[in-house]
């Protein structure tokens, strides 16, 4: 796996970056920014991939993942990876679930690069060790139960001689014990401490994925987890938690609480932010993939951009991007936002008004509902408007305007491309589906065209995207009473969210 290549004069950096330990909402912002500037990113097997995405475009990702007997590359050809990239002087991203030195072996990672010295620079991240107790409602330290805890592997180098774990320190030296990687060996690990003086009462848990939506938990004490685990089938990943602090479970416990706490939604992506439809379901508990991950790249400047632009009467902005790109053109001629000229600015959508206010634009026209944009457009009959936004966008907002007397032109700034190195969730593994425009239709049927959905709840935020989703064979169970983000999530909440 080693590659060959010239060496650069001067090496690259490796970042050894934690993940965290599966809500992608834990990645750090350093690490979320070291993943932005990466050439490649080596990375192991994730609980979610989305991740990869926050890489550039053109970026190298390569898979070196490692489950239970199954290693896609072995450690030593992985080290020799990292080194090998950054010779070539390239930004080298070391991607890790949890945290790069707790169990993740980092630590020799760090030691090979050092060693060739390749500069390095760690980037923790959220271990599951406190994260996954936390998200079930478990504090691994309470002033009232535990005062100290420790974190244990559960499944020792398999290679020494001899086992390091003193079993009498560990049942006796912290409050609170979590082993990792120890669902294989956890009647054992129950006996063991047992056998070593820890009352066989004391509370114990499994925690299966912990963070996910998929998070579940098995509580019971020492004598009977085992038997407790057994029964309800968990697997790996999970971790076991042992001591006193597990019995605030049942009252702290949050994350499945949440109105749709395990439930996954797949939104059809068709721009680059994610949406407020996203924002939404969310906070409402529930899991979402938006698919496919897109990319964005901005078209070269057209040579007749500033006439373009000052010929207009009005701006009217239909992304939320638009105006990203559209500064990213102004640059590349040496201009500003101060080359937009004299035109009145409209924006279709809340996302895309509050990109324009963010950059201190004043928005003359934005209603809250995309649909009904052309309805209320203060436009004098053969006044021109200047359509900025994505390649082969959504014609209904030209076709609106119009059909109320504009003279509509348009400008494309930006393209959306499939980043087709990212893996596709099987659309099995979903609850949902929301449909927020025709275009989210059309682009649901690109990635999985194998025909209509059967066994996930569609909801759809209005009737002209029903009836697009409709005439392409795609049935619909709810649609929104109004054409609103906050609205399709409530109809989410009514079909599958918890009673």
């Amino acid at each position: 796996m080693t590659t060959t290549s010239h060496r650069s004069p001067v090496p690259g950096t490796v970042y050894l970056v934690g993940a965290g330990p599966g809500d992608p909402g834990l990645l750090t912002r350093h690490g979320a920014a070291a993943l932005a500037r990466a050439d490649v990113v080596v990375y192991d097997r994730l609980a979610d991939d989305s991740m990869l995405a926050l890489a550039p475009g053109d970026a190298e990702l390569i898979y070196v993942g490692k489950q239970a007997a199954v290693h896609a590359a072995p450690q030593g050809s992985i080290n020799e990876l990292l080194s090998d990239h950054a010779a070539r002087g390239r930004c080298v991203v070391r991607l890790k679930g949890g945290d790069p030195f707790v169990f993740g072996r980092g630590g020799e990672e760090a030691t090979h690069l050092r060693e060739r010295g390749i500069p390095f620079v760690v980037v923790p991240g959220v271990s599951s060790a406190v994260a996954a107790p936390a998200y079930a409602g478990i504090p691994v330290t309470d002033r009232r139960y535990a005062s100290s805890f420790a974190v244990i592997t559960g499944h020792e180098d398999p290679t020494r001689p001899s086992a390091r774990l003193d079993w009498h320190a560990i049942a006796h030296g912290a409050d609170t014990l979590v082993f990792l990687m120890g669902l294989t060996n956890l009647s054992t690990i129950c006996e063991r401490l047992v056998d070593e003086g820890r009352p066989a009462t004391t509370p114990a848990a499994v925690i299966e994925r912990g963070t996910t939506p998929g998070q579940r938990v098995v509580t019971g004490t020492l004598a009977d987890l085992a038997a407790r685990v057994a029964t309800a089938r968990l697997h790996p990943p999970s971790l076991i938690v042992v001591g006193d602090v597990v019995r605030l479970g049942d009252r702290l416990g949050w994350h499945e609480t949440q109105l749709l706490a395990g439930r996954r939604i797949v939104v059809p992506r068709v721009r680059r932010r994610p949406s407020e439809i996203v924002r939404l379901l969310k906070a409402a508990g529930a899991e979402i993939v938006e698919v496919p991950v897109l990319r964005s790249e901005t078209l070269p400047t057209p040579g007749d951009l500033l006439e373009r632009l000052h010929a207009a009467d009005w701006l009217v902005f239909t992304s939320p991007g638009a105006l990203e790109a559209l500064l990213e053109q102004l640059a590349d001629v040496g201009l500003d936002a101060r080359a937009l000229g004299r035109a009145r600015l409209a924006a279709v959508g809340p996302a895309s008004a509050a990109q324009l206010r963010r950059c201190g634009l004043r928005v003359d026209y934005a209603p809250q509902a995309a649909s009904d944009f052309a309805g209320g457009f203060p436009v004098r009959p053969g006044a021109s408007a200047l359509l900025v936004g994505e390649q082969g966008g959504d014609p209904h907002v030209r076709r609106g305007l119009e059909a109320v007397g504009a003279d509509c032109l348009e400008l494309a700034v930006d393209r959306l491309t499939i980043d087709e190195r990212v893996p596709l969730p099987p659309i099995e593994q979903f609850d949902g589906v929301a449909l927020a425009s025709s275009n989210a239709v059309r682009r649901l049927l690109e990635v999985y065209p194998a025909g209509p959905l059967e066994h996930q709840t569609v909801v759809s935020i209005g009737p002209l995207t029903s009836a697009t989703a409709m005439s392409l064979g795609v049935h619909v169970d709810a649609q929104a009473d109004t054409a609103s983000p906050a609205s399709v999530t409530t109809c989410f909440v009514e079909r599958l969210g918890r009673s």
